[in-house]
């Protein structure tokens, strides 16, 4: 016999799947997808089967790996596609209805207004910029600043050529540490407008993410208000050099620097396009200066120069220069380190506009990196030619000369140079030299009037870089909503999405700083809220990579987690060398805004690693768990809980969660009996059910699972719920009240549950209340029968799971959310099953609302006897120490339960009697009983007749003994297999707890110690 061949007819080039969606001149073509595409949308498309496939509705060839799938985002012009999902590519069509195509959307386009859609033009291209605009000379000129042209020389003359080039450099590990920090996160993924905030935040989480993003956008805020001062300070000098004095200094420097930071503003709000342009400008002033000064120290000395210390290149002048020479209250390797180490600030100006650079991964690392190496070099070079040029004291004065004074006392190196300056350098009157001049560049340079125009360009441009980053990152901020307010400041506006309410935000708290006109005691703290910045970028690479999360993936390599753990530390430790007061006031802020969002928890998930590291930390304490023997005195609860949808049965959930809150395990299991399916899937596993947890504030896992039956589902949890010895020991369910109503095999099946769990080692506890357990409404319930079902809903069973909506979803209040009380929990302790039934209600009494309860326990016994019989429980319960002191016994529950009771426990079961004609043979009976299994013969109503009565009886005792009981626990009765029938076994526990108006827990363990009065 001849094998069929596959391939005859059909020709597999047809069901090539296109790499690209069919796009003429921007148009999508119609049909939205084009027909060769991987699959098609429900439709009549002729072209699916005359490709020689059945009209199946979607293609059998999966599809290529396309960015669309991936994106999240849509090109203009085409429709996005998307990959088919699971159930598309297996689902029979023949058997399955249409499959959902939960994908198969148009990107957020209304097909209805697809023709206007296409008649319309491309959105214009914002303004985007690349690494050395956008980034490098950003950073650079942010760095550059006051310090460079007015404190570096002071400092080479303080701690001379060798410790100043060590303070440099040092500085730069810092932030060259940073910089890689920052590489590694912006590479590690998509980076959007928010800079610094988007980069901390993503990493590590809104925690630290929104609190540092608050206080990096204000400390840049008030830096606009420092560089502009500065400016201002500038200016106002100039004029009273020549004699122009508007009201007074502190005034002039107001009306200047409000002037200034109003340009500025608007500069900035003319947008990026205008801003960067601007920068260019500064800082090829900068560049300018940085030639005068070249220059200037090459040309041949003035003696007006002279005079003031400046030789030109001199060797000795460097050597001498090299050591360090302290003087002053900043007299310290510190002290200089803290004046200096602003100057190197300002790395992140590139990564603040991160939404407007044109590729941020490629330009962030690059720009960030190369302005770092190009501001180092320019330090060095700057440190050493003034060094080699400019004597540390002279006094500035003409007739200083050694021509016309005696060279016998000359003091200084001067002296080699034809100039005495020794009367200035006894008296500590010398006006200049790089010890005592601040404006040394300008005297070097070439052409002073150049300086002050680089010092200009340096303050205006780091003032403009912060008043563009200050809006951006709290833009940002703004959108993710994790304070309260702050959002009216988050509107876009423009094609650049430019935050004009930001940047009059901005304004408003650089002008209220310039106001001030003495930023002194605010600089530290500004300096201090950016270390902190960076501290927290470098722990944010360091705790990225040592989580070992798959999802840390930076293209960005030459990073290392030891580097930034290193970087955090030196951060740390320089913001309290800088200013320690300033350094608590910083981690203070911090702090209490990490609280409010501790204590809010923002809905934002944005793969943090501090996600990562929770999985890590539990996985490792799981694992952990492998090592620890199970002991007796560490036994805990741990319940899977059958609650169904959680919400609707939330009195089950109350009650678990009162004595496994912050103590073990709780776990609420969902069994859906349906034919599984993806819509099913989801409602089974949504995480609606946890959220409703969440708001109820239990302390609870959930599980669904879907099954063809309720025992089958029921096994699952049972064998596979938990993790490691993170697993149930104890199942909790409601008592199946509409049992005497529904079908035998429902009753067998809830009995068959039970022995499954005896089976499997587990204890159980079965919750029966008058009122039921199931709060949803039977027109939308799928109630599993197992689950306390409702009469109404018996006999039937939903194709549709029940679906839960905390939006709207009622929180229903239950009796076990109340305080209790003075009342009593009735312990009737009548068979021993390890400690179970006596445990369970000494971790009720832990919880404050039961706190107030008594624990009365019952004991079985003889009246000859009965208190003697308490004693030796008194005591044995002492030496449980569970701090029970009431106990009781019950002679009266051997008695005979009275006559009436027993006709209607005979009534009950009646239903389910198989042998009533005595004529029959009885070994007729046993066939139908198997078919039938849950039917009772009159041998098994003779072989358990003494269990029968005690049942009958004890439900007597509880109407008796506890009526004004919070909670009755009593010892479940255990029905033996194969002979005790699933019916009679049902009717044990209906008899045993029905018409008690306290709700009742019916506990039996698994026979294994949970109590121990021994130490060890």
């Amino acid at each position: 016999m001849e094998l069929p061949v596959f391939s005859d007819g059909v020709n597999l080039a047809a069901y090539r799947p296109s790499l690209s969606l069919s796009v003429v001149n921007g148009k999508e073509t119609p049909g939205g997808f084009a027909e060769s595409g991987y699959y098609q949308c429900y439709g009549d498309m002729s072209s699916v089967a005359s490709n020689g496939s059945i009209q199946t509705g979607y293609e059998t060839l999966d599809s290529p790996p396309h960015y669309d799938f991936y994106a999240n985002t849509e090109v203009w012009g085409r429709r996005r596609r998307f990959r088919p999902s699971l159930y598309q590519l297996h689902a029979n069509f023949e058997n399955d209805t249409r499959p959902p195509l939960y994908e198969e959307t148009t990107g957020g386009r209304d097909s209805s207004g697809e023709d206007e859609d296409e008649q319309k033009e491309p959105p214009p291209e914002p303004t985007r910029f690349g690494w050395v605009q956008g980034v490098m000379i950003r950073c650079m000129l942010n760095i550059w600043g006051v310090i460079l042209y007015l404190r570096l020389p002071w400092i080479t003359a303080q701690a001379g050529v060798g410790l100043t080039w060590v303070i440099i450099l040092l500085s730069s590990c810092i932030t060259g540490i940073t910089g890689l920090s920052t590489s590694a996160i912006a590479t590690n993924g998509k980076v959007k407008g928010g800079g610094t905030y988007f980069l901390i935040s993503r990493s590590l989480g809104p925690e630290l993410g929104g609190s540092i993003g608050l206080i990096f956008a204000f400390a840049n805020a008030v830096a606009v208000a420092m560089h502009t001062v500065g400016f201002a300070e500038t200016v106002t000098d100039l004029m009273r050099e020549h004699g122009a004095v508007m009201v007074d200094r502190t005034n002039d420097i107001r009306i200047i620097g409000v002037i200034t930071v109003t340009c500025l503003l608007g500069i900035s709000m003319a947008g990026m396009a205008w801003e960067s342009k601007a920068q260019v400008l500064f800082f090829l002033v900068i560049m300018v200066s940085f030639a005068s000064y070249i220059v200037g120290t090459i040309l041949p000395a003035s003696p007006e120069k002279q005079a003031k210390g400046f030789f030109s290149y001199k060797a000795d002048i460097f050597a001498t220069n090299f050591v360090p020479n302290w003087r002053g209250q900043e007299g310290s390797f510190f002290g200089m380190f803290s004046i200096f180490f602003p100057s190197a600030t300002g790395i992140l100006a590139g990564a603040n506009i991160s939404g407007d650079l044109k590729n941020p991964a490629v330009a962030i690392p690059r720009g960030t990196l190369m302005a770092i190496f190009w501001t180092t070099i320019s330090y060095l070079i700057i440190t050493a030619t003034i060094a080699s040029c400019v004597v540390r004291d002279a006094s500035g004065l003409l007739n200083d000369t050694l021509a016309l004074t005696s060279s016998k006392n000359c003091v200084g190196l001067a002296c080699q140079y034809g100039w005495d300056f020794t009367e200035c350098i006894n008296n500590n009157t010398c006006s200049y030299g790089i010890s005592n001049y601040y404006q040394s560049m300008s005297m070097v340079s070439a052409f002073a009037p150049l300086i002050t125009a680089g010092i200009f360009g340096a303050t205006l441009s780091s003032a403009l870089a912060c008043l563009v980053s200050a809006p951006k990152v709290f833009q940002c901020l703004c959108k993710d909503k994790l304070y309260p307010f702050i959002g009216f400041f988050g509107k876009s506006y423009g094609k650049n999405d430019e935050p004009l309410r930001s940047y009059l935000l901005a304004y408003i708290i650089a002008v209220c700083f310039i106001l001030i006109a003495e930023l002194n005691t605010i600089a530290p703290i500004i300096s201090n809220f950016f270390l902190c910045s960076y501290s927290l970028i470098n722990f944010s690479c360091f705790h990225a990579s040592i989580t070992n999360s798959p999802g840390w993936r930076p293209s960005f390599r030459f990073y290392s987690k030891w580097l930034s753990l290193l970087g955090t530390v030196c951060c740390v430790v320089i913001m309290f060398l800088l200013n320690w007061w300033a350094a608590l006031i910083a981690f203070g802020i911090v702090f209490l805004l990490l609280g409010y969002t501790l204590y809010k928890k923002p809905a934002v998930n944005w793969g943090s690693s501090v996600q990562a590291s929770s999985y890590n930390m539990a996985l490792t304490q799981c694992v952990g768990l492998n090592h620890v023997e199970d002991h007796v005195k560490n036994y805990r609860p741990q319940c899977l809980v059958l609650t169904g949808p959680p919400c609707s049965r939330p009195a089950l959930v109350d009650l678990v969660s009162c004595f496994t809150k912050g103590l073990s395990l709780m776990m609420c299991g969902n069994v859906i009996t349906t034919e599984p399916s993806p819509s099913v899937v989801d409602d089974a596993s949504s995480d609606s059910h946890v959220n409703w947890l969440n708001q109820r504030k239990v302390k609870s896992f959930y599980r669904g699972v879907v099954a063809a039956e309720l025992r089958t589902g029921v096994n699952v949890l049972l064998q596979g719920a938990g993790l490691g010895r993170m697993k149930p020991n104890v199942l909790l369910m409601g008592f199946k009240k509409d049992w005497h109503s529904d079908t035998p095999d429902a009753t067998h099946n809830y009995i068959g549950i039970l022995h499954d769990t005896f089976d499997l080692q587990y204890g159980l506890c079965v919750l029966r209340m008058r009122e039921g357990l199931d709060v949803s409404l039977p027109s939308r319930s799928h109630v599993n029968p197992v689950f306390d079902a409702r009469q109404e809903s018996i006999n039937t069973i939903s194709s549709i799971p029940f679906t839960v909506s905390v939006e709207g979803k009622l929180q229903h209040g239950t009796v076990f959310q109340k305080k209790q009380g003075k009342k009593t929990i009735d312990v009737y302790w009548l068979s021993d099953d390890g400690g179970l039934t006596l445990l369970l209600p000494y971790l009720l009494t832990r919880r404050k609302r039961w706190a107030a309860c008594k624990v009365r326990v019952f004991v079985g016994g003889d009246s000859d006897k009965k208190e003697e019989q308490r004693e030796e429980v008194l005591a044995l319960i002492k030496k449980f120490r569970l701090g029970f002191h009431d106990v009781e016994v019950l002679p009266d529950i051997y008695q005979n339960p009275q006559s009436m009771n027993i006709y209607q426990f005979e009534n009950m079961v009646s239903r389910f009697r198989l042998n009533k004609d005595p004529k029959q043979d009885s070994d007729s009976a046993t066939p139908m009983q198997q078919e039938e299994p849950w039917m009772i013969t009159d041998q098994d109503i003779e072989r358990n007749k003494a269990k029968s009565l005690r049942q009958i009886r004890l439900n007597e005792v509880l109407r008796d003994y506890s009526r004004e009981a919070a909670l009755i626990v009593i010892t479940m009765p255990v029905g033996r297999r194969g002979t005790c029938p699933s019916t009679l076994y049902m009717a044990w526990l209906d008899f045993l707890s029905r018409d008690l108006r306290p709700p009742v827990l019916l506990v039996r363990g698994n026979q294994e110690n949970v109590l121990t009065f021994y130490c060890q």
